[in-house]
């Protein structure tokens, strides 16, 4: 696996990826082009304070046709950026069905689109199904 100086290719545009510095243990790098992001191991956790740093994007809405979303599976495999090898697989955050990530299930590390990580770490920018439901729910009996 390369260093954190070793620029790393994007796996979904192929520009180079930079290592942010001042992160500590946790290795991040953004994308010069698209301005993805991939996290190492667990960095992706440890780094959730510094969201709005790492990710200078803004969440965007949450597609409504899903056959046209941006964000769903490219045709193409994506390549580990640390591996270089391995697939990457398309995952759905459980909490937020909306946000859809790559992960590397050799290194585990993760890829994060423009956007996010920042949507990732601030659930409450668009709350899941079954939020809203319990709140409706909750405040049919309050009121």
């Amino acid at each position: 696996m390369p260093d954190a100086t070793t620029p790393l290719p994007c796996p979904k545009c192929h520009g180079a990826m930079q290592a942010l510095d001042g992160y500590g243990d946790a290795v991040v790098h953004r994308c010069r082009g698209c301005e993805g992001m991939w996290f190492e191991i667990m960095a992706h956790e440890d780094l959730r304070e510094h969201a709005e740093r790492i990710d200078l994007n803004a969440p965007k809405a949450p597609a409504a046709d899903t056959l046209r979303d941006p964000s769903a599976p490219a045709d193409a495999p994506l390549l580990c950026p640390a591996c270089t090898h391995y697939p990457l697989i398309h995952m759905v955050d459980p909490h937020q069905p909306h946000i859809r990530f790559e992960s590397c299930k050799f290194c585990y590390g993760r890829f994060y689109d423009a956007g996010e990580f920042r949507d990732y770490v601030d659930d409450s920018e668009y709350d899941t199904a079954f939020d809203r439901l319990f709140k409706a729910v909750a405040g049919k009996r309050m009121g």
